[in-house]
């Protein structure tokens, strides 16, 4: 059996008893994540993919059961996730999942379960986000667009984008009816199926409007369609097409090399950091579960100041 092959959890296990017993726990955890934690079919994507190699690894070492895990064991297939080339961005998502999984096991009162309490968690550097400045994003937001369906249509996804600090994959699974111009917010559905209400500025409440009022009547083509962003074929604009949107724009105004899919994001709660705006705000704004996660944008807004401080400062 090749020391690469992927498990591919769901497929018929061979009739081994180690590849049994492995197969419904795995199963039982997919189950757990889809339905207790609500997780998308990405995020159980990279659960079942991790998981898979700890019972590849598992099934080649004749190990039955996680009770027979040891620690040593534990450590070696670490060890040769390693060896395989395994970043160290991998390898941490990796232990992570590994202990998610053991989480379960304990919560449904499995006698078996992973050693991996000392086990050392792998750590890597995380990179600061791409943030565009203030004139970086009044360039971008500021370009003359056409007033037919799709210019208005893209105005209404900068602006957003930048308006809310929502996610691309947020902003295109939103329907007509999460929008609330006249409250000023709109409902958006996060990670994890978790909903939260953001508000929606001046510029961003207007260009959406004009969307609504001149753009989507336009591109619409069965009344019973619900999605707010539609593409030329009146159907819901897709994350790759909203993206592309995104890039088309920053590419005008020789923003391309700057941009990825979170850049407004990150622009967003960086802007608002360094106006003073509290760190738990932002972090109910930005959807994140963790104040952790959010806390990413004081170290960014150290870094503009020093950048500011460096270019104003006479003794600098």
């Amino acid at each position: 059996m090749s020391r690469r092959k992927r498990y591919e959890i769901g497929e018929e296990a061979e009739p081994t008893a180690a590849g049994s017993i492995w197969n419904i726990l795995v199963k039982e955890f997919l189950v757990y994540l889809r339905v207790e934690r609500g997780l998308s079919e990405r995020t159980m994507d990279a659960y079942r993919r991790d998981v898979g190699r700890l019972v590849d690894f598992a099934e080649r070492e004749g190990v039955i059961s996680p009770g027979e895990m040891t620690r040593e064991r534990v450590a070696a297939f670490l060890e040769e996730m390693r060896a395989l080339g395994l970043s160290p961005r991998s390898l941490a998502r990796l232990s992570a999942s590994l202990r998610t999984f053991h989480r379960f096991l304990l919560e449904e009162g499995r006698g078996d379960c992973l050693p991996l309490g000392e086990l050392p968690y792998p750590r890597y550097p995380r990179k600061l986000p791409r943030v565009l400045t203030l004139e970086e994003v009044f360039m971008l937001l500021d370009q003359p667009l056409s007033e037919d369906a799709f210019g208005l249509r893209d105005r209404a996804i900068l602006e957003t984008l930048y308006g809310t600090g929502m996610r691309i994959s947020e902003l295109v699974s939103l329907d007509v009816e999460d929008l609330d111009l006249e409250g000023g917010e709109m409902r958006v559905l996060g990670k994890g199926s978790k909903e939260r209400l953001v508000p929606v500025g001046g510029r961003a409440a207007e260009a959406l409007a004009a969307y609504l009022a001149h753009g989507r009547t336009r591109l619409i083509k069965t009344p019973s369609q619900r999605a707010l962003f539609l593409n030329a074929r009146g159907g819901r604009l897709s994350r790759q097409g909203a993206w592309g949107v995104v890039r088309k724009y920053a590419r005008r105004v020789g923003l391309e090399e700057k941009m990825t899919p979170h850049t407004l994001r990150h622009s967003y709660a960086t802007h608002l950091l360094e106006r003073g705006v509290d760190l738990r705000y932002i972090q109910e704004l930005l959807g994140h579960a963790s104040v952790s996660t959010t806390q990413i944008y004081t170290h960014v807004s150290r870094k503009r100041l020093r950048e500011v401080y460096l270019k104003a400062h006479p003794h600098a």
